[in-house]
């Protein structure tokens, strides 16, 4: 076996001023990360995203599963703050909270509000920011 020497650090080294995540933003993204480990829910939120409205049973039908099952996705999401809800007769229709979503986005990619912030899901983008900036 060969003994690898531990790097040195330099006076003056740049990775030395990396600035950290405060606990509480860590907790937070933690959360957030395992709330987001889901297909349901990763679904729910695509499809949210491209129809900017949808109510629990077409909701239902895109994913093929129960309503009892859908519901309890978007409970959580609703919980988290990522979704939110109006009632309309008889149906509850759910939609992204965008600024949440933004909020998310800085945290994770360090991205400036002023900035354009974009990701690809298949042919699907997401774009935050102004618009025609690149």
């Amino acid at each position: 076996m060969h003994a690898t020497a531990e790097p040195e650090i330099r006076e003056g080294d740049t990775r030395l001023n990396l600035q950290p995540l405060t606990d509480e933003s860590v907790k937070e993204l933690v959360q957030l990360f395992k709330l987001l480990a889901d297909e349901t829910r990763m679904r729910i939120l695509h499809f949210l995203h491209q129809a900017d409205e949808l109510n629990v049973l077409e909701l239902c039908t895109l994913l093929e599963q129960r309503q009892p099952s859908v519901s309890h996705h978007l409970a959580l999401l609703r919980v988290a703050g990522l979704i939110d809800m109006r009632r309309d007769g008889k149906h509850n229709y759910y939609r992204i909270v965008r600024p949440k979503f933004e909020e998310f986005a800085r945290k994770v990619f360090d991205v400036a509000p002023s900035g354009p912030f974009r990701m690809l899901f298949d042919d699907h983008e997401l774009r935050y920011g102004p618009v025609g900036t690149e």
